[in-house]
């Protein structure tokens, strides 16, 4: 065992932890006006409760993964070992806030009893992610890395960059602008005055722009005055204090809270491998069982002290580490978030910086995590990783749709699946096809990568396993339960019978000759386990 001590911080951290940091700054905007505007929940509980227990949970994360690195490069002698990212699941964190909380609090017209079933949702998930480490390292070793980085590019591509981008372009004088300064950055190697780190710079930019047009009268960016003078009354020093009875209440919506924190949990799993297996791909192999259970264990730690979004390991870990980061930048990351988070500070934030200054990084790590999906395997695996993006792109198009409808207050089922059809969006095939999209475009990837491989008996399986989550409603449905989307669920049965017959028609092994015409010339390790 090498004992040598790795170094705390490197130049290159200062990079990473800007534009980590900005990242986590984003999520903790959006969650404050999730709270703030569409919960309606008070800025004393916000304040006061939520986002000192949130910054608690985001230090503890960030502070484990930054010493879990330093005990790899400690124990293989590199240098360029790179934290894993952490922080709040971007998705859940929309799920918990219109699916979990909204309804309790338009029901109650409680935001208190909003925010206690966001607990109690959190408490079940950080069990699922607890109990899923122990077999976690088991699904990582048997499942192909197309499959897992190609859910996770579309993952990356839908939910993480596509709204950054369409916001970027709405304000593209501000957002166009700070994403040519981090591309020229991060992707082209310029350093910018003094080594000033790219996210500091199109932050300070974007600010300038903003408030600049705001004094002018043009207002880009949404700056106000009165706004940020408002903002300074949250400033005080706020301890994140137990909230175990607060946790334990939530339990009085468990029926509407279990029907997706079970599904939900398990695609935190299933994200989690695959940011694992994406840090392995970029040269850090973590220990998967450990990463798991330490996204349940500071979740739950979250919850019990008022937090109501779910921790995980993020999306973007080979984005941090090109960029020159090692271990301090996420140490240093979660150290700022409490000083940020315990004094009020994201009050201000909110009202100094443009947020389009900042989403630019986000169509960054989408653009850098789709690559890696085609760059860190075999080519002849590309066709698996388009389906596997696939199922993402169909639950994002869904949403969107709902989205409209429900804004003109309708919906797909009062305005009828055959009119929407005549006008040629096809509902319910991207219902179908996009619920429980992460574990859809896993299995669908592992499917086709093991028929481009031959392995015919191991697609078998893959199928069969799909069956089995079908019927169970945690793919393919909108709800979990016995006989849920039958049809689909007996489709993949058929597809593990097509498989094995597959097998006596391939009996035969391909020459040589075959084989390069087939893959065009591309013999690459198939990553596959035997």
């Amino acid at each position: 065992m090498n004992t040598s001590k790795p170094k705390l911080w490197v130049p290159g951290d200062w990079n990473a932890f800007f534009g980590f940091g900005t990242n986590i700054l984003v999520n903790l905007l959006t969650l404050t006006g999730l709270l703030k505007f569409v919960l309606k929940m008070p800025d004393a509980l916000i304040y006061g409760r939520i986002l000192p227990a949130t910054g608690l949970m985001l230090c503890l994360s960030t502070l484990y993964y930054a010493w879990l690195a330093y005990r790899l490069a400690q124990r293989t002698g590199r240098s360029d070992v790179c934290a894993l990212p952490s922080g709040i699941s971007v998705p859940h964190m929309f799920v918990v806030t219109f699916v979990v909380m909204l309804p309790i609090v338009l029901r109650t017209g409680d935001p208190i009893k909003g925010w206690e079933a966001g607990l109690t949702w959190v408490f079940i998930q950080s069990f699922v992610l607890m109990i899923g480490g122990f077999i976690g390292p088991v699904v990582r070793r048997i499942t192909p890395r197309a499959a897992l980085l190609g859910t996770l590019a579309g993952v990356s591509i839908t939910f993480i960059s596509l709204r950054p981008a369409f916001q970027v372009f709405g304000t593209p004088l501000i957002g166009l602008v700070c994403f040519a300064i981090i591309v020229a950055s991060w992707f082209g190697g310029v350093r910018y005055f003094k080594g000033i780190p790219a996210g500091l710079v199109a932050i300070a930019v974007g600010m300038l722009i903003a408030w600049g047009s705001t004094f002018l009268g043009y207002g880009i960016g949404g700056m106000s005055v009165h706004n940020l003078a408002a903002s300074v009354a949250n400033f005080g020093f706020s301890l994140p204090l137990p909230a175990f009875n607060h946790v334990f209440s939530g339990f009085e919506y468990f029926g509407i809270i279990l029907v997706t924190a079970i599904p939900f949990g398990i695609y935190d799993l299933v994200e989690a491998l695959d940011n694992v297996e994406s840090a392995a791909a970029a040269g850090d192999s973590f220990p998967t069982t450990r990463v798991l259970t330490a996204d349940g264990v500071v979740s739950l730690i979250g919850c019990m002290m008022g937090n109501p979004f779910i921790n995980a390991v993020y999306i973007g870990h080979p984005g941090w580490k090109a960029m020159g980061g090692r271990i301090g930048y996420s140490a240093a990351t979660g150290v700022t978030v409490i000083a940020l988070a315990w004094f009020g500070v994201i009050s201000v934030m909110i009202a100094l910086i443009p947020v389009v200054a900042i989403l630019p990084i986000l169509v960054y790590i989408g653009m850098l995590i789709g690559a890696q999906a085609f760059q860190e395997t075999p080519r002849r695996h590309a066709p698996a990783i388009v389906l596997a993006i696939l199922p993402n792109l169909a639950a994002w198009t869904k949403n969107q749709i709902d989205g409209a409808l429900g804004a003109a207050g309708t919906s797909a089922s009062a305005v009828g699946l055959d009119k929407l059809g005549d006008q040629g969006v096809l509902y319910h095939g991207l219902s179908v096809l996009g619920s429980g999209a992460t574990l859809g475009g896993l299995m669908l990837a592992a499917i086709a990568v093991c028929a481009i491989e031959r392995q015919f008996f191991k697609a078998a399986g893959f199928a069969v396993v799909a069956a089995g989550l079908t019927f169970f409603g945690l793919m393919h449905s909108e709800a979990i339960g016995i006989g849920q989307s039958p049809l689909v669920a007996v489709s993949y049965l058929c597809i593990a019978g097509l498989m094995v017959g597959c097998t006596r028609l391939s009996a035969a092994p391909m020459s040589q000759h075959e084989i390069e015409a087939q893959h065009g010339g591309d013999l690459e390790p198939s990553g596959l386990s035997a």
